[in-house]
């Protein structure tokens, strides 16, 4: 009985030794079952080699702990995917398109670990970290018809709402930090609204809170059920949640659909610096050792050469490049704009001086506390200059409208100088062409108001077989719009279109006329 009574408590002993707490295994993560060898054995092994046994086997990583960002977001998925028809419509449709998925996936990558730490501090769920693909591409300069911009595509009204800023220097909601911390704020005032329901504060977010709370009304006075699915919303806003949930299932399960995702490694990518005052874009670039197109590509809300003389000033850069930018900041000495001073010659205006080194009128007055264009000779302005290097500042705001206005969209390029009570409706009309490819043209939105003065870009087509070349033409002393018109074969009307005249102008001799003439019909 003794021996007996001795065998058990060994034996309960050695169990208790045995026994090791294992966290649960996610749904991604593969068990790990001991083998036949290991569990006829282990009663027989010291503590120690236990210990390096169980040690041995695969660690359970949490999603913090993972080499891949793609796979830290998807172990914190918890949206249920609804078998949809909308939903495996868009799955498909990706599944189709693997190559859109590889272009929004590698322009995530600068900033995709910044997103992901702010939605897990707030315990949100992780599926929001993948909006900006349905929103934007992940294009942090992108710009809508609908007015909306950045990555999280918000609008001006809601923007400044949520304390983004946007000015001539800077515009808030391309401002991927700052957007970020904003879109996450208003989808967290959604979610609340809606009482905890994920899908309603989506669409909210695509649509407004106010036409998703007036469907779900409707729907409970008909006495139809009020999930998402069942609401009746805009086109647009039907789409956008199972767009959503389709690429959610598409990134959980990319490796069983035969989708190859560039990995993102899991760690930070840009830290925040804050200079604290103005500095120069090529300045800050140099300073941190990296391209200006490398510095504005992390900061897409920069409109011009420079931050903004009143903040924000903070920058986005590279983690690795931090202690050097800080060093030279350190020993910048008043350096961080490049400044030159300009004494006003006879003649000058200050869009002419403007013109002549690269900049605007309003930057200009602003460094120089002009309140109006009156400036006198003799009198010194300091002028704010940037690298001459086009390339350089291909992503500032003016540069990038440049970009797009020369963009071929026809045979043939005409401007148009906006007048008063114009719009880009009555534009249009007149030349005969739509108005949203009119915004489109000139990077606007349909709804855009015009400011007088603005050039705009008009494209036209050529009739067939017709030869459209530009041709300046110098008014000689006599000539008249309808002589010249004959003369090429062309209208009159045209032409005051082509050089924004007015009807009852009278035309001066040397004055210049761009003319754009069918070189079949005439010789030129």
């Amino acid at each position: 009985m003794k021996i007996h009574l001795s065998w058990v408590l060994m034996l309960l002993v050695t169990g208790c030794q045995t026994t090791q707490p294992f966290e649960p295994v996610s749904a991604s993560e593969p068990t790990n079952t001991p083998s036949p060898e290991h569990s006829e054995n282990a009663a027989a092994k010291p503590p120690a080699m236990l210990r390096t046994a169980v040690e041995k086997q695969k660690k359970i990583l949490t999603p913090q702990e993972q080499a891949d960002l793609w796979q830290r977001i998807i172990m914190q998925f918890r949206l249920p995917i609804p078998d949809d028809a909308s939903v495996n419509r868009y799955r498909a449709w990706y599944l189709k398109h693997p190559r859109h998925l590889a272009t929004v996936a590698q322009r995530a990558i600068p900033f995709l670990y910044l997103i992901t730490e702010k939605i897990e501090q707030r315990h949100l769920p992780l599926e929001l970290a993948l909006l900006p693909v349905v929103e934007s591409s992940f294009d942090a300069f992108a710009y809508s018809y609908g007015r909306a911009a950045g990555l999280w595509q918000f609008v001006p009204s809601t923007g400044k709402m949520y304390g983004l800023k946007q000015n001539f220097w800077y515009d808030g909601r391309r401002d991927v930090d700052a957007a970020t911390s904003a879109a996450l704020d208003y989808l967290s005032y959604l979610n609340k609204k809606f009482n905890g329901n994920w899908y309603h504060a989506i669409a909210a977010y695509n649509s407004g809170s106010g036409r998703v709370s007036s469907a779900i009304r409707k729907n409970k006075k008909k006495g139809l059920p009020t999930d998402f699915f069942s609401l009746d919303l805009p086109k647009e806003t039907s789409s956008y949640v199972p767009k959503l949930l389709a690429l959610v299932d598409v990134i959980a399960h990319h490796q069983q659909y035969g989708i190859k995702l560039p990995p993102i490694t899991n760690q930070q990518v840009l830290a925040r610096v804050d200079p604290q005052k103005q500095l120069d874009l090529a300045v800050a670039a140099k300073y941190a050792g990296i391209s200006v197109r490398e510095l504005q590509s992390y900061n897409p809300a920069f409109n011009q050469w420079a931050t903004s003389p009143n903040g924000p000033y903070q920058l986005l850069i590279p983690v690795d490049k931090v202690n050097i930018f800080e060093q030279a900041l350190e020993a910048d000495d008043g350096r961080g704009m490049k400044l030159i001073r300009y004494q006003v010659q006879s003649g000058d205006v200050l869009s002419t001086i403007a013109q002549k080194y690269n900049t605007t009128t309003k930057v200009i007055q602003t460094v120089n506390q002009l309140d109006g264009m009156l400036i006198r000779v003799g009198q010194y302005l300091m002028i704010p200059t940037s690298v001459k290097d086009e390339k350089a500042y291909a992503l500032s705001m003016s540069n990038r409208l440049a970009k797009i206005q020369s963009r071929v969209r026809g045979q043939y390029k005409m401007t148009h100088r906006v007048r008063p009570g114009e719009s880009l409706w009555t534009i249009a009309k007149h030349y005969h062409i739509s108005h949203r490819s009119l915004a489109k043209w000139n990077g606007m939105s349909p709804k855009d108001p015009l400011k007088i003065g603005k050039s705009l870009v008009i494209w036209k087509k050529a009739s067939d077989g017709a030869i459209i070349r530009t041709l300046f033409y110098k008014v000689r002393s006599g000539d008249t719009l309808s002589g010249i018109a004959n003369k090429f074969r062309i209208r009159t009307s045209d032409i005051i279109k082509w050089n924004s005249l007015m009807e009852e102008q009278y035309l001066q001799p040397g004055q210049q006329l761009k003319l754009y003439v069918d070189v079949t019909k005439v010789s030129v």
